[in-house]
């Protein structure tokens, strides 16, 4: 498996050198570790299964993971075997994602499916999800429960993401319940673990876990932001994806439920199917982009990710807290 740089997800403003050199150590000694597990005897395999991996990624968990370790004794073997096990679960997920949305690229690179088949991309999502475990169960059976757990909201979440929403059920109140589960549950995980394998107190593993799982729906909801409001060249992906395929993101949501006159032609697109109509996309996100409702969707981004800080608030002041009070913000403020 090809050696990639892994630099920080986010800048982190503040954040001492040895906090970064910190980091820097903890994310390479993850990467070497995934290189490792997923790898296989088998050639085709093991090209299958280190696909996504060899393409880079924010690794974005693992760091998490070593943040929380940072409020603890830091980072230990446990920590790095957790972290790993937490981006080895994510990996999982974007093969059976790609599927899913029958996508053609991933991280810059052709998606597995794309590469392979819809069926080579499945079981090797079933199978990083079996290594992860593997990992996983060398923590003990806490970890082994928690990450069951977390496997199963994932799932659901995912269910609940391709299925309409139920007619007695607030859409906003689905859709947020939709992200905590899908996106949430696996941030939570990794600072879960992050504290849990440092030393932690039962009372900062709860405060983590209660962090990661809303800076995990912020980093959804502004990647939702970043959808409608981004041009292609800054953030390096097709802006209206969503729109593209009948997804009712937060802004949406909020523009769906306007009954200003002037609206008329916005709900007419967001009412309609803009699969195949190129020029529909283009004409909805223009006008979602002077919508009210962007902004409010932006309002309430931020409104999750100062909850986020707000949760580390008691905690004694240190780098770690302070970069991951100001990892929550990054979030939201970056393009890509």
């Amino acid at each position: 498996m090809t050696t990639h740089s892994t630099p920080p997800v986010l800048s982190l403003p503040g954040a001492t050198p040895e906090l970064m050199a910190h980091l820097q150590d903890g994310l390479a000694r993850v990467d070497a570790l995934l290189r490792t597990v997923v790898d296989h005897e088998d050639p085709f395999i093991a090209a299958a299964s280190s696909h996504l991996a060899q393409a880079g990624g924010k690794r974005f968990r693992p760091l998490l993971t070593l943040l929380s370790a940072e409020l603890g004794e830091g980072v230990t073997d446990d920590v790095v075997r957790a972290a790993a096990g937490v981006e080895l679960t994510h990996l999982a997920s974007l093969y059976h994602d790609d599927v899913m949305d029958e996508a053609e690229v991933r991280r810059g690179v052709p998606s597995a499916n794309a590469v392979y088949d819809n069926s080579t991309a499945i079981l090797v999502g079933d199978l990083l999800f079996g290594k992860a475990s593997e990992l996983i169960a060398g923590l003990g059976a806490e970890a082994v429960l928690i990450q069951a757990q977390t496997f199963v909201r994932l799932c659901s979440g995912q269910i609940r993401d391709d299925r309409p929403c139920p007619p007695d059920v607030d859409p906003i109140d689905y859709y947020l319940g939709v992200l905590a589960d899908k996106t949430g549950s696996l941030t939570a995980t990794a600072c879960r673990y992050g504290a849990m394998f440092s030393g932690g107190s039962p009372e900062l593993v709860e405060t983590m876990r209660s962090y990661g799982e809303k800076v995990g729906m912020t980093f959804q909801l502004a990647d939702d932001l970043i959808d409608i409001a981004s041009d292609s060249e800054a953030s390096g992906k097709t802006p209206g994806t969503d729109l593209r395929e009948g997804v009712d993101t937060l802004a949406v949501l909020r523009a769906k439920a306007s009954t200003d006159p002037a609206d008329e032609r916005l709900l007419e697109l967001l009412h309609s199917d803009l699969s195949g109509d190129e020029a529909a996309v283009s004409e909805a996100l223009t006008l979602l982009r002077q919508h009210p409702a962007l902004e409010a969707a932006r309002a309430e981004t931020y409104g999750v990710a100062r909850e986020a800080q707000a949760l580390l608030d008691p905690l004694p002041e240190t780098p770690a807290k302070t970069a991951l009070q100001t990892l929550a913000l990054s979030v939201v403020e970056r393009v890509g």
